[in-house]
This record gives C-alpha cells, sequence and structure tokens, in this order.
C-alpha cells in the first residue's frame, strides 16, 4: 500500500465533517463500501428520528394513545429496535414496558390485567417489548401455561384488542422475522462479548432446539389474531439496519402528524421489508 493511500493524522485533523472525510476518502483511492453504508444508515436514522419527534409532539397535541408492540422470536432485534424509535423522544410522553416474570398474585388475576395497567395515557407512546402475545409462543412452548389457559388467550385477545380499539388506542404489532441461521449467528456473538452474553438466557438457548415448535405455535397466532382492526406486520431482520428504519417508516405512515409533508426523506416503508401477515408456503422464520 502507498503512502498516498494510506490516512494520516493530519487527514483527520483537516475535516470537520463526514462528507469532507468521505471526499479526502475517494481522492486516495480507499474502498469505504461498508462505512459509506453505515453513514447512510444514520443518516437516514436521524431523518426519520426528525419525523418521530414531530410524530410524538402531535400525539401530546392530539391527546392519541399509541401502543406498540414488537414480538419475535429471540434475538429478532426488539430491543435494538425500540432504543432507536426512543433514542430523541421526549421521556414524559414515552414509556418502555418489559415486563418481568408474573408473580404470584399476577398468576391469580386475569390474564391481561398486568398489561391494561401499562397501556397508553392520552397523549402518551408506550413500546411493548414483547407484550400479552407471550401466551401466543412463548408460554406454550416452554410449558409456562396450560392448555385451557392457552386456548382461552386466543379466544379472549381478538376481543380485548377490538375494545381497545373501539375506545381509540392505536395498537402497532410487530412480528420481528429472523432465520434460524442468523437467530445462531446472533446467540454466538451474545456468547462470545462479554458486554451481551447478559441477553443470553435458558429460554433463548431452547429457542434452536425448539425452532418448529416456535414456527407452530406462530402461525397458530397469526391465524386466530390477525383482525382488520388489529393486523399483524411481519418485518424481516435478518439486515438489523434495515429493519429499523422500515419499521419507522411504518409507524409514520399510520397517522397525518403535523410537518408530515416536510419530511426529508421517503416515509413509505419497503414492501419487501414490512408487510401484513399473509398465509404463505414459505416464510423467513
Amino acid at each position: 500500500m502507498s503512502k498516498e493511500s494510506v490516512l494520516t493524522i493530519e487527514d483527520f485533523e483537516s475535516v470537520s465533517t463526514n462528507e469532507e472525510l468521505l471526499s479526502k476518502i475517494r481522492k486516495k483511492g480507499i474502498s469505504i463500501a461498508k462505512v459509506q453504508v453505515k453513514l447512510d444508515y444514520e443518516e437516514e436514522l436521524k431523518k426519520l428520528q426528525i419525523e418521530l419527534v414531530k410524530l410524538q409532539q402531535w400525539i401530546a397535541k392530539k391527546n392519541k394513545r399509541v401502543a406498540v408492540i414488537f414480538e419475535g422470536r429471540d434475538a429478532a432485534g426488539k430491543g435494538g429496535s425500540i432504543r432507536r424509535f426512543m433514542e430523541h423522544l421526549n421521556p414524559r410522553s414515552t414509556r418502555l414496558v418489559a415486563l418481568n416474570k408474573p408473580t404470584d398474585v399476577e398468576k391469580g388475576q386475569w390474564y391481561f390485567q398486568r398489561y391494561i395497567k401499562e397501556l397508553p395515557n392520552p397523549g402518551e407512546i408506550v413500546f411493548f417489548d414483547r407484550s400479552w402475545y407471550n401466551r401466543a409462543v412463548v408460554e406454550p412452548v416452554m410449558g409456562f401455561c396450560t392448555d385451557d389457559q392457552y386456548k382461552n388467550f386466543l379466544v379472549q385477545v381478538p376481543e380485548f384488542e377490538h375494545m381497545l380499539y373501539e375506545d381509540g388506542v392505536v395498537i402497532i404489532k410487530f412480528w420481528l422475522s429472523i432465520s434460524k441461521d442468523e437467530q445462531l449467528r446472533r446467540f454466538d456473538s451474545r456468547n462470545d462479548n462479554p458486554l451481551k452474553r447478559w441477553k443470553f438466557s435458558p429460554v433463548d438457548k431452547r429457542g434452536q432446539e425448539l425452532w418448529d415448535d416456535y414456527t407452530f405455535y406462530k402461525d397458530e397466532m397469526f391465524s386466530r389474531t390477525h383482525t382488520t382492526y388489529s393486523p399483524w406486520i411481519v418485518v424481516k431482520t435478518n439486515s438489523k439496519k434495515e429493519a429499523r428504519v422500515e419499521c419507522m417508516r411504518h409507524v409514520l405512515t399510520q397517522f397525518n402528524y403535523d410537518g408530515k409533508d416536510e419530511a426529508q426523506t421517503i416515509l413509505t416503508p419497503d414492501p419487501n421489508i414490512v408487510m401484513r401477515y399473509y398465509r404463505s408456503v414459505k416464510q423467513l422464520d
């Protein structure tokens, strides 16, 4: 490698923006394909987060109640997506709900009771990192509920969501879809990284072993709980960055908020990444 194709300290000190740095790199003939992809993603993310701030202000002004549910297999990217959504939002009118396993008292309550307490107040957006749909997939697969409890849930949840819909609560349900190979890769990455090892639980470990069981209950969930008033939105998440920005686009398209026509980026989501649930012989997960 020649000296002309190497970035020096002086090169870095002479620039003040990403654009200037990229220009200098190009002049030196250095390949920056991966860097460019990351910079493009960061720029797009920023533009969409600006729109989310505008949306939040509109929701507060109009006293709307919005619940955004993130479901999916372990390591599908639920937490990372929610963090990008909330990064620049006002915490006074935004909440994250990620409930621990129910207490003995909660186990004796009506199943939906502890989730009702977490529903959005007027002017508020609530993000659910898993939700009442634990009972649709995780609990029956892992044996955390009885067969009767599972069946009762499937009967009750469409009625529960219809009541919320009639009362004006906007529910957006995302299923983050990941392939088996990509899930394994992310599990291995978590184990290899001391900062992420805490994310890996015994339930996660069995995710690969019980892959087909998860698939069965996931398909049952879609068939029984995908409704016109509360549809499932399936998001392909093998590429985390693409999934995050496309989820944002979908949420933004659901509202006619103030300043929407001034957006500096496309708000319509990519239909190859984000789509309403439909029956298909071949699915990613």
